[in-house]
């Protein structure tokens, strides 16, 4: 059985790690090219086949709510970051498309983004880093349609 006390503790202490570690890699974000939210949207969609994703995936795997995604979406539309088109093989689904504004900004953050991280996370060593993937992945659970998990890497400067 788990400690209740080491269990609070532990929560505590990842809680705390987490919001100062966002506090600090968020420097990389703005309303002016893009924010948060808007990257964590283009994430999802620019690693779909075709940089196309269904909306409701772009909700599920993101961070704020659905009625905040819906119009952050629009939102993107009127910036011209992504389109936005019925689903030809489901009728009350819709696709959002990243435009190649979209796709060149999110890339262009991202490179930044993950130099950003890999100097924030540089405290701990490579096999740190991989326990703290597995362990954050096990207190997540399954979801295969997340195995992409960690394709930042994609957009970052080679490893040194």
């Amino acid at each position: 059985m788990t400690d209740r006390r080491l269990a609070v503790d532990a929560w505590e202490s990842l809680f705390r790690a987490q919001h100062a570690v966002l506090g600090e890699i968020s420097v990389d974000f703005d309303d002016e090219n893009l924010n948060q939210a808007e990257y964590d949207v283009l994430l999802t969609v620019t690693r779909a086949p075709g940089a196309t994703a269904r909306l409701r995936d772009v909700t599920r795997l993101a961070l704020v709510s659905q009625p905040s995604v819906s119009r952050l979406v629009d939102r993107m539309v009127a910036r011209g970051l992504v389109t936005k088109c019925p689903d030809p093989d489901d009728g009350r689904g819709t696709l959002v498309t990243a435009t190649e504004h979209g796709a060149h900004t999110f890339r262009v953050i991202a490179r930044q983004h993950a130099i950003t991280v890999a100097e924030r996370m540089s405290v701990l060593d490579d096999d740190e880093l991989a326990q703290l993937r597995d362990l954050t992945a096990k207190l997540r659970g399954p979801d295969p349609e997340c195995a992409e998990a960690g394709d930042i890497a994609r957009f970052s400067a080679p490893a040194r």
